[in-house]
């Protein structure tokens, strides 16, 4: 019988492990990081002459480690509002599979590390404009959202951060191409997070966060205007980027064809105003502006 019982203690306490394990790794936002490695590569891929494999992956893995810090500490501070949307209910937080003391612990330490790590392996450039991004984020966006309407519009300073630290990380300064590509980022992320307020805009008001521009939440014209706008000046940083950064044919092409994409997804969206729209507007951007970094890189290469 204890021979049993040992077994069976054994697999609840692997199972208990692997349950935390996965609220870790969801605690870190994988998606958003993710975009946000991606980013951050690019931009250092971009800012090197030639290919320098160790500064793109300290790079890529610095930025990860304080987005994924930054992600968690997040989640710290949103749990009780966290707890009153559908869409984040059962994120390990408010689903109780962590608790808040673990989550602080965890993302001060990622967050911490991944400073050190942008310090000591690349720049203090780097590092500071990541400890500017983890407190514009945390202690700004953040607390704003249940605040003011101007959230979404001061939370994409730090969203468009990651492409400054990929491209510092590499160049240990911040060039006009620097400052175009965090346009790009800047300005894409006003369709893309329009589109999530607006589509669970019920979750949002329960919660009382202002993610939407308007102050009545029912007001679609104004959201989805500004939506059609921003996509507008989203498509003049990209074709702008031809200029600056003298790009070949493949880029300036690339840019029209997926600017034009992208245009249609958002009026369709603006027209329509349903669900069905806005949510293949959200898969566009989703798809947008990897495209759009890939053919950066891809022309690149070829001049």
């Amino acid at each position: 019988m204890s021979a049993s019982n040992e077994i069976l203690t054994s697999r609840a306490v692997h199972r208990v492990e692997a349950r935390n394990i996965k609220a870790f790794l969801v605690l870190a936002k994988p998606e958003i990081t993710l975009m946000v490695m991606i980013s951050a590569g690019v931009a250092s891929l971009l800012a090197s002459g030639s290919f320098r494999f160790v500064v793109l992956a300290n790079s890529v893995l610095g930025t990860g480690l304080l987005a994924a810090g930054v992600a968690a500490l997040n989640q710290y501070l949103e749990c009780d509002v966290d707890s009153r949307m559908r869409r984040t209910a059962r994120r390990p937080l408010p689903a109780g599979v962590l608790t808040p003391r673990e989550a602080l612990v965890f993302g001060v330490a990622v967050s911490v590390s991944g400073m050190l790590y942008l310090f000591l392996l690349l720049n203090a450039l780097t590092a500071l404009l990541g400890l500017l991004t983890l407190i514009s984020y945390l202690f700004v966006y953040t607390p704003l959202k249940t605040r003011t309407r101007l959230c979404t519009f001061l939370g994409a300073f730090p969203g468009a951060a990651p492409v400054l630290m990929g491209w510092s990380a590499t160049t240990n300064s911040l060039s006009l191409e620097a400052w175009a590509l965090f346009a790009i980022l800047f300005l894409w992320q006003f369709p893309h997070f329009y589109a999530i307020g607006w589509l669970y805009r019920e979750d949002y008001a329960r919660a009382g966060m202002l993610m939407l521009p308007s102050r009545d939440e029912n007001d679609e014209r104004t959201t989805f205007r500004l939506i059609l706008i921003f996509t507008q000046l989203l498509i003049v940083a990209s074709l702008s980027w031809t200029l600056i950064a003298h790009t070949g044919w493949l880029y300036s092409v690339s840019a029209i064809i997926l600017g034009i994409g992208f245009y249609y997804f958002a009026h369709q969206a603006y027209s329509s105003r349903s669900k069905r729209a806005t949510k293949r507007l959200l898969h566009a951007s989703v798809i947008y502006l990897p495209l759009l970094y890939l053919f950066m890189i891809l022309d690149r290469i070829i001049l």
